[in-house]
């Protein structure tokens, strides 16, 4: 028996992992802010990324791939296959960054066909029950809060080097360059689920603002004429690259590439690759195209897409040219994966599977929307873009000849009075689609089981007020602003809620004379010491819906909210 346990284990370990997989890995890379032209194989001169262009050269390239102008409305589409508008996600600060909890994900979809799931770094779609990656999926994470490392929800003092990031929820300090960290833990998650399907979510915070990096990734930039911010997002870029260097080598170390489907991508258009700066010589680089990240010219939201599966008979290096975009990722990733996708009549997108293969004259008569809202409510004709093949309509009076004018240079909206009412009819037909979802205000979970302790951040205040303190460093100046946390109470009750002016971890004294809470019909305001450095309060909460408004009187007679709020059930 022995003998015949220790055959069959040597067997197991003797055939290649691939054919023992059913099903393909699939692996997604997403960096924050990188653009089409911030990558050397799209035409780039300047930029060093040779482990992107080795991947660029083996995969099928979608050239004509669109998503959303800014990162979390991107990621609520890529998560679901659906316009990020449905999902209740239609800007990345103000409540608006949180994610539907009804929304069926890809990490579920994965998690449901068997796939061991796993997500590294950059999530923004909400950093508190019900909304968390651990909540939608992922049977792993290990990530920053926020949209970004360093703002109001991560944890605070992060600065990308040696930072402290939450692993299955709770903080764990690390040592490293943010990328790395990612990567690093990616590829041990890679390794031990080597021999089962998995799906592993890389979603990097660079090249993302600040522009932090170390100096061997940046000087050299500079001293080719790159003016600076660029040579540090440049050389967050260079870093990321070497970091999908190492990726492909330990699917290669593995031998597990032929059966991985590998995609990279990216989250917007470019935040700081495509126009020249002050200090330089260098004029930057777009691949032709206008404007960059928000905006609703194709450099805001045509992004790089390759994909690559050898196993799958995929064959790579070569351009697909047809429209597509991120509600298409979950669809084709489903049926190329042979999973069964109950929620498929629920998705904006189209499973790309037949021009992956080569099909020359499918989906070539498409219409995709994107829109740029950024604002506490949706407003009709913000900022959007009516995209085909051939043409691209914005903002109700603007037409351009995508291919006759790819810098989106001529309007020529007068030209085509036929064509611009076939497009705005698909606008109106599109925004009415989404009306359901106006009204949507997805909640942040207090009291539930899942997280006993929650903590709240003015970036998730819901304001009309723009100047929504949403960074540490809005923080850390005083930044004047005020709105309310829209909550979910699991279970009527008693609850303690403790505001500060600082986190926990930083032991500092608040600046206020007075705290009041708003919530329910019950306002209660307390008196607060010199040299206090919290102001508790017990109150009795009803089950559900509820709205928390905080109002600090300051000593210089002026009133703004809570940075923080801690809130727990009284048991």
């Amino acid at each position: 028996m022995n003998r015949l346990l220790f055959v069959l284990v040597f067997l197991s370990w003797a055939i290649p992992v691939s054919a023992r997989n059913a099903h393909p890995n699939v692996i997604v890379v997403i960096t924050d802010d990188q653009g089409y032209g911030d990558v050397g194989a799209h035409g780039n001169t300047m930029i060093q990324t040779p482990n992107l262009d080795q991947l660029h050269s083996q995969s099928i390239r979608l050239t004509d791939y669109h998503v959303d102008p800014t990162c979390s409305p991107t990621r609520s589409a890529l998560m679901t296959g659906r316009y990020s508008t449905r999902t209740g996600v239609w800007h990345t600060i103000m409540g608006r960054s949180l994610m539907n909890t009804q929304e069926y994900t890809m990490a579920e979809l994965f998690r449901d066909g068997g796939y061991k799931t796993g997500m590294f770094g950059k999530w923004h779609l909400g950093d508190n029950y019900p909304v968390r990656p651990q909540d939608q999926g992922f049977d792993y994470t290990f990530i920053h809060g926020g949209g970004g490392v360093g703002q109001g929800p991560d944890y605070w003092g992060n600065d990308y080097f040696d930072d402290t990031y939450w692993r299955n929820g709770r903080p764990e300090a690390q040592k490293g360059y943010c990328t790395d960290v990612w990567f690093e833990d990616a590829l041990d998650f890679i390794e031990r689920n080597r021999r089962k399907p998995f799906f592993a979510y890389i979603s990097t915070n660079a090249p993302h603002g600040p522009y932090l990096v170390s100096e061997k990734y940046s000087d050299p930039y500079k001293a080719k004429g790159v003016g600076s911010p660029q040579a540090e997002f440049y050389g967050m870029i260079e870093n990321i690259d070497d970091n999908m260097g190492r990726l492909m080598k330990k699917l290669d170390d593995l031998k597990i590439a032929d059966n991985t489907i590998l995609i990279f991508t990216t989250d917007n258009g470019s935040a700081a690759g495509w126009r020249p700066t002050k200090n330089g010589t260098w004029k930057g680089y777009n691949a032709g195209m206008r404007a960059g990240k928000g905006s609703n010219f194709d450099g805001g939201h045509r992004v790089p897409m390759f994909i690559r599966w050898p196993d799958g008979k995929l064959s790579g290096g070569r351009d697909v040219d047809q429209l597509c975009a991120h509600i298409d990722v979950l669809p084709t990733l489903s049926e190329l994966c042979g999973l069964e996708d109950g929620h498929a009549e629920e998705r904006d997108g189209q499973s790309l599977k037949t021009i992956l293969y080569g099909d020359q004259d499918a989906m070539r008569n498409r219409i995709i929307l994107v829109h740029s809202q950024r604002v506490e409510n949706v407003e009709k004709y913000r900022n959007y873009a009516v995209l085909t093949e051939r043409w691209r309509l914005l903002n109700q009076n603007e037409l351009y000849d995508i291919k006759a004018d790819p810098g989106q240079q001529s309007n020529v909206f007068d030209n085509h009075p036929d064509i611009a009412r076939e497009l705005s009819t698909a606008y109106e037909s599109w925004w009415k689609s989404l009306a359901p979802s106006f009204d949507m205000t997805v909640r942040i979970g207090i009291g539930f089981k899942a997280q006993p302790e929650s903590l709240l951040h003015s970036h998730d205040w819901h304001t009309n007020n723009t100047n929504t303190p949403w960074h540490q460093n809005h923080v850390t100046s005083g930044a004047i602003g005020n709105g309310y946390w829209a909550l979910d109470v699991a279970e009527s009750g008693r609850y303690r809620i403790e505001l500060r002016r600082w986190p926990r971890q930083e032991d500092k004294a608040m600046d206020a004379l007075k705290a009041t809470i708003e919530i329910g019909n019950q306002s209660i305001t307390q008196e607060i010491a010199s040299g206090d450095k919290a102001v508790v309060f017990e109150i009795d909460l009803e089950q559900g819906a509820n709205d928390l408004l905080t109002k600090m009187e300051l000593k210089d007679g002026k009133t703004r909210g809570s940075y923080f709020a801690y809130i727990r059930p009284l048991k």
